[in-house]
């Protein structure tokens, strides 16, 4: 059994702290937007949830064309560790959005641009999940999941621009040059989205880890079934 590093927990543990410790940056260091009032202060949480929740999408990409390539389970088994924690985090960004909104807007949902395309690659990347957990040869399964992982990524540089392409009353945090932010808001969304990168990226490794643990205990059943393990 190989021994194994410590380095993702601790990336959990310093993430979460430090995520922790940006609660005072929300709460008592950045300012008090006029117009929503505290109701603006969840916009810390849901921008990091948003932006790693792309950054897993881009992982998968990445693993899928890296499995095409090279048919390496280890890239697949990484654009499944990334997928997942994606789908939460997009998930949970939808959720934060909505409450956001309902006091921005007066409504829980509208069709706006953003908010359309963030739906439908949530949905996307749940279909994804989905189809990893079918009951196919595992070759043939890596190799429609890569192609999904690569065809369903066209929808991630959508999100992202949507604000700035359409028409949308969702707002470009960094559109102009000053991002529409007061110096201490800049601040405090910079040392969100750089703490909750650590959380993000400790949990994509851990959720690897396990995957890879699983696949090696699969493969010492499977050797142990054949008439040479018997």
């Amino acid at each position: 059994m190989p021994k194994l590093s410590a380095l993702p927990q601790l990336l959990v543990f310093l993430g979460g702290l430090a995520f922790a410790a940006c609660q005072w940056l929300i709460y008592a260091y950045a300012p008090v937007e006029q117009t929503l009032g505290l109701a603006q202060k969840i916009f810390y949480i849901h921008l990091p949830l948003a932006w790693w929740a792309l950054m897993s999408f881009l992982v998968v990409f990445a693993g899928s064309v890296a499995y095409l390539w090279r048919r390496n389970p280890a890239a697949d088994r990484l654009c499944a560790a990334a997928a997942e924690v994606g789908v939460l985090l997009s998930g949970l960004a939808l959720v934060t959005g909505m409450l956001w909104a309902r006091r921005s807007w007066g409504v829980w949902w509208t069709w706006d641009p953003r908010l359309t395309t963030t739906l439908i690659m949530w949905f996307v990347y749940a279909g994804y999940l989905v189809l990893r957990g079918l009951d196919l040869p595992p070759q043939r399964r890596n190799m429609v999941c890569a192609v999904v992982g690569v065809v369903a990524f066209l929808d991630v540089p959508l999100v992202f621009l949507s604000a700035r392409i359409w028409r949308s009353i969702h707002p470009s945090v960094f559109a102009s040059k000053e991002g529409g932010l007061e110096p201490e808001m800049r601040l405090t969304v910079i040392a969100c989205v750089l703490s909750f990168g650590l959380l993000w990226a400790g949990l994509v490794w851990l959720r690897k880890r396990q995957l890879d643990l699983a696949a090696r205990l699969d493969r010492l059943q499977q050797s142990q079934c054949t008439p040479e393990g018997l």
